[in-house]
């Protein structure tokens, strides 16, 4: 007689996709423990379906474009809220096959798996560009129009031209056709991966400016105004690299 297998080693098994044999084996097993885990197994392959079904979804923008337009890239910013820091803008080209289904808003994601899509972003695109407006920038041509040559600049540096462009909330200065989405990142999986890359960009260069400026808690707040942040502008005073026309920055120059 083969001896049950123990609820630990079923519990591993259900960590990873099984058989539908397993799976009623397992189902009729009457110890409380393993019906548990069954019932944890259906509810996380419930969830991953809907997760994917979702991404499916958010890909029908693209499907629509792709017959007509081969190359759609998507564009998305980060950072014009901050106090301090650049904006930076990234566009991206995914191929027709590209099936990272946990791609989504990049403010949906834990900092862990912005860093793994990051890096699939990264290896499976056609093609990514990014754009910097500098808090310099900013502060001559205001915010908008300092993020919208941002974008223009990640269009342009994109190394195959575009067919067609899916822009999340503002339009881009280009000949190239274009579709602005509001809230582009839930609708695109181009604009949520341009969302990843961009946030994981600046994320990294705030970390840097965080030990180049020590005392205004960039590597936490990412440039926001946060209490420690504005403790810091009041106690230390403005850096290079804080925006000189946003209010609170003026207070206390």
């Amino acid at each position: 007689m083969t001896k049950a297998q123990s609820i630990a080693e079923i519990k591993q098994l259900l960590q990873a996709p099984v058989t539908e044999e397993q799976l009623a084996t397992f189902a009729a097993d009457s110890r409380a423990g393993v019906q548990k885990l069954v019932v944890q197994y259906h509810k996380r392959a419930a969830k991953l379906a809907a997760q994917k079904a979702a991404f499916e979804e958010r890909r029908q923008m693209e499907k629509a474009l792709w017959p007509d337009y081969p190359l759609v890239a998507g564009i998305d910013e980060v950072g014009r809220g901050p106090l301090a820091g650049p904006v930076v803008t990234a566009a991206v080209i995914l191929p027709h096959d590209f099936d990272l289904w946990q791609v989504n808003d990049s403010k949906q994601l834990s900092f862990k798996l912005k860093q793994e899509l990051y890096r699939e972003i990264m290896a499976q695109a056609v093609s990514v560009s990014i754009g910097i407006a500098s808090p310099e920038r900013i502060d001559t041509e205001n915010i908008y129009h300092a993020t919208e040559l941002a974008m223009g600049e990640a269009v342009a540096g994109l190394d195959k031209q575009p067919d067609y462009l899916l822009v999340d909330a503002m339009t881009v200065p280009t000949d190239i056709p274009q579709e602005k989405l509001i809230k582009g990142d839930a609708h695109s999986i181009s604009i949520a991966s341009a969302s990843i890359v961009a946030k994981v960009i600046r994320d990294q260069l705030m970390i840097n400016y965080d030990q180049q400026y020590p005392g205004y808690d960039l590597a936490n707040n990412m440039g926001y105004g946060t209490a420690k942040h504005l403790a810091g502008l009041a106690e230390l005073g403005v850096t290079p690299i804080h925006r000189r026309s946003f209010s609170p920055v003026q207070n206390v120059l």
